[in-house]
């Protein structure tokens, strides 16, 4: 649903006065800087594999060289685990960073998972109240 116009006006203050008060603490907020790398990464990882296309196409072209054909299907390979991991990574605007470690990280998917459980339970609820008025 979009905001309405107030809502809108009001949104812009709240920003232009956290802006105004702490703009380090906003910057920090946007993420701006992983989006950027990431896809830079993406867009990187795109780059190599028209390079690993063109080295299975050579491979392919020229009698007795299959070992580039192979090298290209790898480095394909490689960069389109990368491409997937990378948009994967990539926070939503608004959203915040994930951390590296792999113990935050098996830690947030289980209170992501609490917190679904939680919205499908107060879900639940508000149908039942719903149907016994």
């Amino acid at each position: 649903m979009p905001l309405s116009e107030h809502e809108q006006r009001m949104l812009e203050q709240m920003e232009r006065a956290l802006y105004a008060e702490d703009p380090k603490f906003a910057t920090a907020l946007e993420g701006s800087g992983l989006r950027t790398y990431t896809r830079r990464r993406v867009y990187q990882a795109v780059a190599g594999i028209v390079v690993g296309i063109a080295l299975l196409m050579t491979g392919v072209i020229i009698p007795n060289v299959l070992w580039v054909s192979v090298v290209g299907f790898l480095v394909m390979l490689g960069c389109t685990v990368l491409v997937v991991t990378g948009w994967r990574k990539a926070p939503k605007p608004g959203e915040q960073p994930v951390s590296g470690s792999a113990g935050g990280s098996a830690h947030g998917r289980s209170r992501q998972r609490r917190s679904m459980m939680t919205r499908i339970e107060e879900r639940w609820q508000r149908r039942r109240d719903e149907q016994g008025q």
